[in-house]
């Protein structure tokens, strides 16, 4: 949104070394140890989510994260925080309620090489259900959520 826009630009103007970079879900190739910090903000489930009518492909969650590794610098650190979602089936859990289980994330992350430094309940909704599609009005913007801080070992 415009808002959104005029922080950004803001931002922009008085720290000249931030910058935002958007890619494609199955084409993420940043530039080698390009990246001091990344955070990936409701969006991790994403990763999971294919739709031919939006025009997502289907993503290699381990291909994604071997990008996002690749170009984070040594001691990078990586936010996320997503929508708590629970099952053993990711793809149908995020198909159906755009959610995703943490140990999901947190094995991904792992297997490709980050450290898990830091978890946060500060967003948590336990009155959530994780059944209940995260766009739904009786619970959008109040879902139960997650936060974890990642590292690129040194």
């Amino acid at each position: 949104d415009d808002g959104a826009k005029t922080a950004w630009a803001a931002l922009e103007a008085r720290s000249p070394q931030v910058s935002e970079s958007r890619y494609p879900f199955d084409v993420f190739a940043p530039a080698a140890n390009s990246l001091d910090f990344a955070i990936i903000s409701l969006s991790y489930h994403d990763i999971y989510w294919e739709s031919e009518r939006y025009k997502i492909p289907m993503t290699d969650p381990d291909a994604y994260l071997r990008g996002l590794y690749a170009g984070m610098k040594p001691g990078g650190i990586v936010g996320v925080i997503d929508h708590v979602g629970e099952g053993t089936d990711t793809r149908m859990i995020v198909d159906k309620y755009h959610r995703i289980d943490p140990a999901v994330v947190r094995a991904d992350f792992e297997r490709a090489g980050f450290r898990l430094v830091a978890e946060s309940d500060m967003l948590a909704n336990p009155t959530d259900n994780h059944e209940i599609s995260v766009f739904d009005p009786s619970i959008r913007g109040k879902t139960d959520r997650f936060l974890m801080k990642f590292v690129k070992p040194r």
